[in-house]
Order: C-alpha cells, then sequence, then structure tokens
C-alpha cells in the first residue's frame, strides 16, 4: 500500500531533525547517524514517540531498540535500550549510569568521537538485542 503524502519516512524525519538543529547538536547527531548505520547496516531508523508536546525521538533498532538519539541546549544524548548489559571497555557511557537497565551517552559541544570504540559499543548493543531475542525464542518452546 503506498504511503500518504503525509507519512514521512524516519529517515527523512531524522534529516529534517538535523538540520532544524542547525548548530553543533544537528552536525553531532548526524555524524553519530553515520556512525551507527556503518557499524551495522542492517540497522533500521524509526521515528516514535509522537506527541503533542514532542516532535518524536529517533530511534535505531536491530532486534529491538539500540538507542534513542535526543538534543538538548547542553548535550546530544544517546540512550542505549541495554545499555546496562553492553560491555563498554572504552567507558563510553557518562550518563544514567545507575540505572539497571539503560546506559546514555552525552556528547558536549566539540567533543572528540572515538568512533571504533562507538561503533564496536553499536556492535555489542546489537548483539545484545539478538541475545534476548533468542532467549525469548528459546522460552516460548
Amino acid at each position: 500500500m503506498p504511503k500518504s503524502p503525509n507519512e514521512e519516512s524516519a529517515s527523512s524525519k531524522i534529516n529534517e531533525r538535523t538540520q532544524e538543529l542547525g548548530d553543533w547538536r544537528g552536525e553531532t547527531l548526524a555524524r553519530l547517524r553515520q556512525l551507527i548505520l556503518d557499524a551495522d547496516p542492517k540497522i533500521e531508523e524509526e521515528w516514535k514517540w509522537v506527541k503533542p508536546t514532542s516532535p518524536g525521538v529517533p530511534v535505531w533498532s536491530r532486534d529491538g531498540g539500540i538507542c534513542t538519539g535526543e538534543s538538548y541546549k547542553e548535550v546530544v544524548k544517546l540512550t542505549f535500550f541495554r545499555g546496562a548489559s553492553v560491555k563498554d571497555p572504552k567507558k563510553l557511557f557518562n550518563s544514567s549510569l545507575e540505572g539497571n537497565v539503560r546506559r546514555a551517552i552525552d556528547f558536549r559541544e566539540g567533543e572528540k568521537i572515538n568512533q571504533a570504540a562507538f561503533k564496536q559499543l553499536i556492535r555489542d548493543a546489537v548483539a545484545a538485542n539478538s541475545a534476548a531475542l533468542a532467549q525469548r525464542a528459546a522460552k516460548k518452546k
């Protein structure tokens, strides 16, 4: 069934979001997005949680949600759905560290991104989702 003109793809909404930010936050979100997609080409982009008070949030998924990308005045925040169960040897997680499930990375203006470590973190998050999916499937048998 063809999409109506009002139904924009998640990718185009993410493009719009990075452009409307128009500053270092848009550039950072765009760069992180590219690293996420480079880390695993099978990752899907989604646009979720649209409410009257919020235009929505970009979400990257494979076998479940990997992370969300949000922008605030001082940071671009990536929140990882299963961050607490993902190995982080380079200590990229720097926010929401007290949670039992989620972890986040706050990126500030001018900060360098350890691209290799970040891509590995994304691949490990995908592996955590795949393992959880397999575990749920095994329980159903």
